[in-house]
This record gives structure tokens, C-alpha cells and sequence, in this order.
């Protein structure tokens, strides 16, 4: 990113001021000079948080993928752009070029024009972490054609739901996945959800487990062959700057998933400048990003950001226990890793088993760790930065969202100190503020408050889709004139952040954010019961765990016990899928409330977490009785 790398402290603290005391010129300077457009900008920025609207490089033309593809060509064309680590270590790696990588994009994208679609249509693509999950995308985004990934571990209802939110015409799927040593029915679960969405006219399968399917003529395709038919040119679809490049559903504190839209310019600005400067990306380094795509994580920094650096990145299609828990380390010798980026969660786990499996890799490739999803805690921080780094790569504790688009706040290796539990500081152009509760700013550091952001940035999503009311609602109804984060923050008397986790009903669990809404959903549908109530509590690997409340129709049915439990359980797994299971569940006969009728979920979050001399006055609840039966229950 010339002129704008950021290599020392007085390059950030430049820069940044530049960037927040005359932010059009700095995006402005920073977009021409780094990336190819059909057609410059008519205005750098209009904005109104109170609408809210966001427009950013408006009037210009462009398109995503001549950035991460054509252009590289010139001087890139045989370097490697995507390193494929299949899940079995027993099979061969696959180094796929920048040029390689530009004919199987264009193959991709003539097939999906060959099935009718067109511009502005949106695909879904459920598919595990192989290369045509990365194709795929990129071929959605030279077509025009608006990708929406589904994470391919969600059930058959929560992808209808999805499909049909943003009405796909097309599904791309595989007939499955391989997961540690169980192979996954994918095909099942999209032919399961397509049973509700008839505006489905295509179905592209990859063959990647060679498991038997079922095929449904007139509508199912293998993709195989249809590829090797298909031309290796395809040209680009220019969009304007604001034509939306994809869709990514993410939790709510409501039942339905929020389907966040991210724009092609502003995204495209923004997930390349991070990436180049949050993880230092030198011209030969080896990039290794653990998430899965169907997550903000994988889109921003596995394939987009990445790609747009012409950097070379690594898709791993396994877990990390498979075969042992020395699989993530085997890799880094492997192959040489040079940046690793993951959850904490993951971290957490590897920290439990044996040392050996560490220590018998040669990790000296590392120069820079990093981790994502939710904040990390300082134990496993030290233990990565003891037994990962030896001491000597700084960890970026990156803090953002699916809705932010890029990395908000972040230290910089050798530029801003990491500091353990802490994000630090905002990154370039992002201008954080503490709001009380209240509604009024705070000033002073050493203090804590909800986290808000007062000016746009390229990457944030425009808007929910289909239903900008509740984009207003959720993210600019809270504080005036500000982006509220739905998350708390301290800010230490240096003015770095820590993250302090959510202020709303959205539980971080192994780095997933979890809507209680949609849960408490799935577990009333159960012909026992009568209603129910999520919380999150501290869990040593997953950060957080989910523990229910649930009260039942008939008190006898609590004698169901373990087996009732378990149907719960599966029907969380149906609905949702195996991540929204409930570690704890407690039948209780009642659930306290507000005299309207809220629950209390402040109180049972308390009860669980034993923090019973705490719980503020209860005489006002409408059934204040009910917290000493349930903490009887809990507790004892």
C-alpha cells in the first residue's frame, strides 16, 4: 500500500491523525494509488448516520476480483495464490497460482451463467473448506452475482432460512465434507432445506467425499463436468461502487439471522488495507488463517484481503485434533508459515493437551500471531506467546465484526506493543468512543462504557437486507449520531481498549455469536415446553457456554431427566445446528420477571455464575419467590 505502510510508531500515530483530521483526502489518496478502477469516484464520502445511509466512492467502477486476479497476472501469474491442506495429512497439498486461480474463477463463473445467473441474483454457497469454496466466491463476484455463504455446519432450517431471506436462485454444495475422521452428508441437509425454497432452479454439486447421492434430474448438476466445458475466459461485470458484493447472516438478538451487505469498493478498501498492515505481509510470506469462510473471518482474511495483496494463503479443510492435536503445528513446519491467525477457543484447546505435541515441530517460520472471535484471555494469551511465538511474535488481539467488514481495533507487530486481554488501539481511519449509559460520551480514560464508533468507515455493511428499519434499529437507535458495537469496552489510562463482551443477548461461543433469541425459538417448539431462557456462562475452551432455563408445561416431566435433555438438544442441533447446544440445563418451575413480563436474564446469568450476593433488589419482580427455588436448584 504505497505511502501508506505502516512500519513504525510514528507512521501510525501520522497516519492515523491524517486519516481522522481530513479522512476523505487519506481514503481518497489510499484508493487511487492502490487499487485498479474502471471509473474514479465523483465524491470520496455522504453519509448520515441518522437515515442511517453510507455511501463511499460514489460514482466509481470496479470490479473485486481484477484486483485479487488480473492484475496480479503481470508479475504473479506462477506465484502461489491458495495452499490447500485437505483434511487427511495423507493427502497431497494442492499450490494453486495466481494464473491457475484466474482460469478456474472464470470457469466458475461461465458455469453459473450458463444456469441463468446474472447480475445482482444471489447464490448461495454451502460448501466445506476446499478450493472451489474460494472459487466460488470470486466467481459470484465477477459475474455481479451477490455470494451469500452458509457455513457448512448449520442445519437443513437454518439454510432455508437463509436462501430464502435473500431469495438464492442457485446453491452451490458438495456431496459432502470430510471433518476429522467422520464424513458430513451435506447434499442431504441442502435437499432437506430445498424442500422449502422452491425459487431454487439449480443446484451445483462438488464431488469431494465420492459418497452416493442422490441427484434430482432437472436440477442437480455435478459440477465436474460442466467446468471442464466451460471457457477459461470470462470478462468482468463492472458494478458501481456501492452494488452490494455479498451477503453474510449473522445472530441476532432477535429469531432471524440479520443478513449483513457489504458493498464492493468500500469493502474492497478497507479488508486489503488491514490485512496488509495488522499482520505486516511481506511480497514471499505464507498466510495462514484457521477460520472457515463461511464466516466474516474467512471472507475478509482468507480469501479477499489476501488475495488483494497478491499474498499467498492457506485453506485448511480439517480440524485441529486430526489426527492428533499437533495437527495446526505440523502444518506451520509444513509448509512454513510465516503469519497464523486464530480463535481463542482453538487456542484454549491445544493449550490443554501435551507440550510434546508443540515441541516437536520446528516453528521458527512464525513472525507474527494472531487472534480473532472474541477476546482473548490472558492464560491462553502467555501460552501462545510462550509455546507458539517463543517470546518473539507479537500477537494481534484483533477486535471487529461481521458487521465492521474489516479489523476496527488491533496492535501492530513492532508498531503498537501488544498488550494481553487488550485489542489496544483503532486501527487507521476508525474513531472509537465509551457512551455511558446515558447517552453522553466519555472522556476520560480509565473507564469503562458501551462501545460506539463516530465516523464511517469503507468496510461497514450498508445495511441489513431486505429490512433497513431494523439496520437503524440494532445499530444506530442507541446513541446519537454513532454505530453502537453492542459490545462494552474499558479503556485503560494509556487509552487502549479491552473488550469486555456483549451488552445484548448475543453469547460469544467458541467464537460464534449465538442469538439466545433463535434458541429459546427451537427449544419452545418442544411439546413439553412451556418457555425457556439462554445465558452464557465463562467456560474454560469455548470462552463462553450456553446454560437454559427451561420451565415445562407438566412439573411431572421433569422426571424425563437426561432424556428430555437430549431431546432439547437435538432440536437446538435440528434447528440451528450442533454449535447452539446447551452444555446446562435446568428445569425450574417458574422464570423471574419484570411485572410486564420480561425475563430476568440478568439474574439468572448471576445465580449460575454463583454471584447470588449480587442480584440487586428482587422484591420488585412479579414472582420474587421463584430466585430462591432456582437458586436452590442451581446451587445446591
Amino acid at each position: 500500500m504505497s505511502n501508506y505502510n505502516i512500519n513504525s510508531s510514528e507512521d501510525y500515530k501520522r497516519i492515523y491523525d491524517e486519516s481522522v483530521n481530513h479522512p476523505e483526502k487519506f481514503w481518497n489518496d489510499l484508493a487511487k494509488d492502490n487499487f485498479k478502477w474502471q471509473k474514479h469516484w465523483d465524491s470520496v464520502l455522504n453519509w448520515d448516520f441518522k437515515k442511517p445511509e453510507i455511501r463511499w466512492f460514489e460514482g466509481a467502477q470496479l470490479n473485486i476480483t481484477e484486483n485479487c486476479l488480473d492484475r496480479h497476472l503481470i508479475n504473479k501469474a506462477q506465484k502461489t495464490a491458495i495452499i490447500f491442506e485437505p483434511n487427511n495429512p495423507k493427502e497431497k497439498s494442492e499450490h494453486i497460482t495466481y494464473e491457475s486461480l484466474f482460469h478456474r474463477v472464470n470457469k466458475m463463473a461461465n458455469v453459473l451463467k450458463s444456469k441463468g445467473v446474472k447480475k445482482g441474483d444471489r447464490v448461495c454457497i454451502y460448501l466445506p473448506m476446499i478450493p472451489e469454496l474460494a472459487i466460488s466466491v470470486l466467481a459470484c463476484a465477477r459475474i455481479g452475482a451477490v455470494h451469500s455463504v452458509v457455513f457448512a455446519g448449520f442445519s437443513a432450517i437454518a439454510l432455508s432460512t437463509r436462501i430464502n431471506d435473500c431469495n438464492c436462485k442457485i446453491v452451490l454444495t458438495s456431496d459432502g465434507s470430510f471433518r476429522g475422521n467422520k464424513i458430513l452428508d451435506l447434499k442431504k441437509i441442502v435437499d432437506t432445506a430445498l424442500k422449502d425454497c422452491p425459487q431454487v432452479s439449480s443446484v451445483l454439486v462438488v464431488e469431494r467425499t465420492k459418497t452416493k447421492i442422490h441427484l434430482e434430474k432437472g436440477r442437480d448438476y455435478l459440477i465436474e463436468s460442466l467446468l471442464n466445458e466451460a471457457s477459461q475466459d470470462c470478462p468482468i461485470e463492472v458494478m458501481d461502487s456501492e452494488d452490494p458484493l455479498f451477503v453474510l447472516y449473522t445472530s441476532g438478538s432477535t429469531g432471524k439471522p440479520k443478513g449483513m451487505v457489504h458493498s464492493s469498493a468500500g469493502y474492497m478498501v478497507g479488508s486489503a488495507y488491514t490485512f496488509k498492515n495488522i499482520f505486516q505481509y511481506k511480497d514471499e510470506d505464507i498466510y495462514w488463517c484457521t477460520a472457515d469462510i463461511g464466516w466474516i473471518t474467512g471472507h475478509s482474511y482468507i480469501v479477499y484481503g489476501p488475495l488483494l495483496n497478491g499474498a499467498t494463503t492457506l485453506m485448511f479443510e480439517g480440524v485441529p485434533s486430526y489426527p492428533d492435536y499437533g495437527r495446526f503445528w505440523e502444518i506451520v513446519e509444513k509448509h512454513k508459515v510465516n503469519q497464523f491467525y486464530t480463535a481463542p477457543t482453538a487456542i484454549r484447546t491445544l493449550a490443554k493437551e501435551s507440550i510434546d505435541l508443540v515441541n516437536k515441530h520446528d516453528l521458527s517460520s512464525l513472525k507474527v500471531l494472531g487472534s480473532v472471535g472474541e477476546p482473548i484471555n490472558e492464560e491462553a494469551w502467555k501460552w501462545y506467546n510462550i509455546n507458539i511465538g517463543k517470546n518473539k511474535c507479537p500477537i494481534v488481539d484483533t477486535w471487529w465484526q461481521t458487521e465492521t467488514g474489516s479489523i476496527m481495533i488491533s496492535s501492530i507487530p513492532n508498531v503498537i506493543e501488544s498488550k494481553p486481554t487488550y485489542a489496544t488501539l483503532p486501527f487507521i481511519g476508525i474513531q472509537p468512543v465509551l457512551m455511558d449509559e446515558n447517552g453522553n460520551e466519555i472522556l476520560e480514560n480509565d473507564a469503562e462504557g458501551r462501545l460506539c464508533i463516530k465516523y464511517p468507515w469503507p468496510s461497514m455493511a450498508r445495511t441489513i437486507w431486505g429490512d433497513h428499519k431494523r439496520y437503524k434499529e440494532t445499530y444506530f437507535s442507541s446513541f446519537d449520531n454513532k454505530y453502537f458495537t453492542g459490545d462494552g469496552s474499558y479503556r485503560d489510562n494509556k487509552g487502549l481498549f479491552r473488550i469486555t463482551g456483549r451488552v445484548d443477548d448475543v453469547i460469544i461461543v467458541s467464537g460464534h455469536n449465538l442469538g439466545t433469541a433463535p434458541i429459546e425459538d427451537a427449544i419452545n417448539e418442544h411439546n413439553l415446553v412451556a418457555e425457556s431462557a439462554i445465558i452464557g456462562v465463562p467456560h474454560d475452551i469455548k470462552g463462553n457456554s450456553l446454560f437454559g432455563y427451561i420451565t415445562l408445561k407438566e412439573a411431572s416431566s421433569a422426571s424425563l431427566g437426561e432424556s428430555l435433555k437430549k431431546e432439547i438438544n437435538q432440536l437446538i442441533s435440528k434447528q440451528i445446528g450442533p454449535i447452539a447446544k446447551l452444555d446446562h440445563i435446568e428445569f425450574v418451575s417458574g422464570l423471574p420477571k419484570t411485572r410486564s413480563g420480561k425475563i430476568m436474564r440478568r439474574i439468572l446469568r448471576k445465580i449460575a455464575n454463583n454471584e447470588i450476593d449480587n442480584l440487586g433488589d428482587t422484591s420488585t419482580l412479579l414472582n420474587p419467590e421463584i430466585v430462591d427455588e432456582i437458586i436452590s436448584k442451581v446451587l445446591h
